[in-house]
């Protein structure tokens, strides 16, 4: 033993017996495994920064994200496509690579970093009370608020925006589109690593399975220099050159089901397109013959081009900008709205471009003292499921109180019923599409939305009375008794289906749509819904300022 560790020794022999030495190396042991997990615990958020780093680099290859802003509430999403909650942005740009490099060429689908989980049904129709029972979660992802940038000047070639429902980009330059690959290639002039590829359905419900499975899938890839276009995988020189910009939307998804033609696409089309004054081409995917013939005046009305069904074209068409996706309302569950703090345009722009596109007269309701005729109640009939059967009752109801009434069914083309509703004070209708028909209506009228048995109010809330609000117009709901539904009848008061709906969503989405949206119709107690019927003409008599 050294001299140095004899005298250490007998020091410490000195001032402490061996029980109190051995009990002072347990201590010290202890000591030192406190001050190694507070070195982990402090530095543990910036030792995740590499890993976290290297995901973004591999998805977002030779692109940079240099903002992301989110705002997080709780909503329900699909984890098959990247989605988040809230008002969400994010703004991606190429720029010149300073000591980041990456391997990974790989197809990746545009996505921020991933922190938080919720859970979503691929069918967002259900009301939120049911989520829970239909045994369809599936985790997804939402980003938190982060920014990232190397300095250097943001080159605006390509913009895209990330959003809970949607998927929107803007290339601007030497951009090329060949429809048969379903491909667009954009170059690129700043200097990246390799070439970055993605891909984007361009329909305006991203998250919801069974609708995004309708939309065909595009190919974006950028290239870095228009030299090696030529390289691409079809023939990327241009056939056909375009003078003005391009749009490419879906018609697949829930089109032809009156709701989500408007919510879906019309009115993100007009958000989207309605800036370019109508100096701007269609290109279509997932064409629609039945549903451009129905929304033909809306789509002269934002385009001066014939459109283009764009999957058949072997033909590359070139264009100095391209706008792939439409824009929607960033939070998730909003339906039928525009939000203006992230548009141009809000929905009372909106229903003004619906009347000047259809010529529609009344721009709002006559009110109080200058309501010099009987006012006017549509009927909203429906031939199928949700059917009033007593509908001349209703009729005769509403025609004592002070009403003039019109019955229809909004099966006579958009334009001619757009007519007839806007020539309306009120509009009453069960919970279905139809009732979509509200955009039609002059400000300060009254939609009255009939709700049957089943749990719709947070979907009736969503689909129509939150938006009818939104639109300047007066709103109204009842909800049946068990006695006013024929699902009492079919199967009496005690059944499962009539006391209990949400054990028959346990069953899954099929069996709830069965038995409430398709086998169910509804015969109004008028004593019941009288007093309804009176609180609209009440609001008619009411000065109230547009």
């Amino acid at each position: 033993m050294k001299e140095k560790d004899l005298l250490y020794h007998t020091i410490l022999a000195r001032s402490f017996s061996k029980n109190e030495q051995k009990r002072l190396g347990y201590g010290a042991f202890i000591a030192s495994l406190f001050f190694v997990f507070t070195l982990c615990t402090i530095f543990k958020s910036y030792l995740n920064l590499l890993p976290t780093m290297d995901t973004q680099l591999s998805v977002d290859t030779g692109l940079r994200m240099v903002r992301v802003t989110e705002t997080h509430k709780s909503q329900a999403f699909n984890s098959n496509y990247t989605t988040t909650s809230g008002a969400s942005e994010s703004l991606i740009s190429p720029t010149t690579q300073n000591n980041i490099t990456s391997n990974v060429t790989n197809t990746q689908r545009l996505t921020s970093s991933e922190d938080d989980k919720l859970s979503v049904c691929n069918d967002t129709s259900l009301p939120k009370n049911y989520l829970d029972l239909f045994n369809c979660t599936t985790p997804t992802s939402i980003s938190n608020e982060q920014s990232a940038s190397d300095g250097n000047k943001m080159d605006e070639t390509i913009k895209c925006k990330k959003q809970s429902r949607t998927e929107i980009c803007e290339f601007n330059g030497d951009v090329r589109v060949h429809g048969k690959s379903a491909t667009i290639l954009s170059t690129i002039t700043s200097a990246f690593s390799g070439n970055s590829t993605w891909q984007m359905r361009p329909y305006a419900r991203k998250g919801d399975l069974v609708a995004m499975n309708r939309v065909r899938e595009w190919t974006v890839k950028l290239i870095q220099n228009a030299d090696h276009l030529e390289n691409a995988n079809f023939s990327s020189r241009c056939v056909r050159n375009h003078s003005v910009p391009a749009m490419i939307f879906s018609l697949g998804g829930y089109t032809m089901n009156n709701f989500h033609d408007f919510t879906d696409v019309v009115v993100p089309l007009f958000t989207t397109a309605r800036r370019f004054n109508g100096e701007v081409q269609f290109l279509v995917t997932n064409k629609n013959q039945p549903w451009i013939n129905k929304f033909k005046e809306i789509l002269r009305s934002l385009s001066n081009y014939e459109l283009i069904y764009i999957d058949g074209e072997d033909e590359t068409h070139c264009f100095t900008t391209v706008v792939v996706g439409l824009n929607r309302h960033p939070e998730y569950f909003k339906e039928l709205t525009i939000d203006p703090s992230h548009s141009e345009y809000s929905m009372s722009d909106f229903r003004r471009f619906l009347r000047d596109t259809y010529s529609l007269r009344n721009a709002a309701v006559s009110t109080g003292e200058s309501l010099r005729r009987r006012p006017r109640m549509l009927i909203i009939s429906r031939a199928r499921s949700r059917a009033f059967t007593n509908t001349d009752e209703i009729a005769n109801a509403a025609g004592e109180i002070g009403f003039e009434v019109v019955v229809a069914e909004a099966n006579t083309g958009v334009a001619s019923f757009a007519e007839t509703v806007n020539s309306c004070d009120v509009m009453l209708g069960v919970h279905g599409a139809g009732l979509t028909n509200m955009v039609f209506l002059p400000e300060n009228a009254v939609v009255i939305q009939i709700l049957p048995i089943g749990g719709f109010e947070w979907l009736a809330d969503t689909d129509f009375g939150r938006p009818a609000k939104g639109m300047n117009l007066r709103y109204l709901e009842y909800k049946i008794a068990a006695e006013e539904s024929s699902l009492v009848r079919q199967y009496g008061r005690d059944h499962e289906v009539v006391r209990d709906p949400s054990a028959v969503a346990k069953g899954g989405w099929t069996a709830f749509k069965a038995a409430y949206l398709v086998g169910q119709n509804v015969t109004v107690d008028i004593n019941r819904f009288k007093p309804v019927l009176a609180k609209a003409f009440e609001l008619l008599q009411r000065r109230q300022s547009v």
